[in-house]
């Protein structure tokens, strides 16, 4: 997913683009408003991180501009302006959501999960390839019509992956999806729930359903037992 940070600290900027990209998400930043203002509303972006106080051109007027020709663009002011009569103003011209400087970066990470995170891995929606049936509401997978019994974790790795048809993820974004901020995470606990969640639908179907391309990442295969 692509973020854009409107802010002219750039100290702050740089910590926040390398925060964000070890949680899996691409970063552009730009320290102008004007130039801002015309970066996300030339590109897609799953939500513009915007402070208030800008150089060329206010916050508050950037978020008017762009709310008056891209209404769905989600948006999360981060500021230190922190009153209440801010926040409000804010909310009231179309910001998603608010977080007062200075914050916990971790915070930061839930806000932009829940504006932005619930459509990848919170629909209730039933994915079926071939034999294998995944029902993201209950979060219950089924191989043949056999209830798979998986972990939490495994689960929400095979519903990100299914989610994404057509899409390969790399180790990151699916981190960023199912665990989140935890970055400690990102070196073994991830590579032993894929490992375990391979082998048990390899148990059950008799076909490996995880592709890996060193490079490009992971992804749900159509069907393998068709192809075998």
């Amino acid at each position: 997913m692509k973020l854009l940070i409107v802010e002219d600290e750039e100290d702050l900027a740089m910590g926040l683009k390398r925060g964000l990209r070890k949680n899996g998400y691409e970063v552009e930043w730009i320290g102008e408003g004007r130039d801002g203002l015309a970066l996300a509303l030339a590109e897609d972006y799953g939500c513009v991180l915007l402070d208030l106080n800008l150089p060329g051109l206010d916050g508050l007027d950037l978020l008017r501009r762009l709310r008056a020709e891209k209404p769905q663009q989600k948006v999360l002011i981060l500021s230190a302006r922190g009153s209440v009569g801010d926040k409000v103003k804010g909310l009231d011209l179309g910001a998603d959501d608010y977080l007062v400087k200075p914050f916990h970066f971790e915070e930061l990470l839930a806000r932009i999960r829940n504006l932005t995170g619930r459509r990848f891995i919170r629909q209730d929606v039933v994915v079926c390839r071939g034999s294998l049936r995944i029902d993201t509401g209950s979060h219950q997978v089924y191989v043949r019509d056999q209830r798979l019994k998986l972990t939490a974790k495994e689960t929400q790795i095979l519903e990100t992956l299914a989610l994404h048809e057509g899409k390969r993820l790399s180790a990151e974004t699916i981190i960023s999806q199912v665990w989140g901020e935890d970055e400690d995470l990102f070196s073994n606990a991830f590579k032993v729930h894929l490992s375990s969640l391979r082998r048990k639908l390899a148990a059950a179907s008799g076909e490996d359903w995880i592709e890996c391309q060193r490079g490009l990442g992971y992804c749900l295969k159509e069907n393998p037992d068709e192809k075998a």
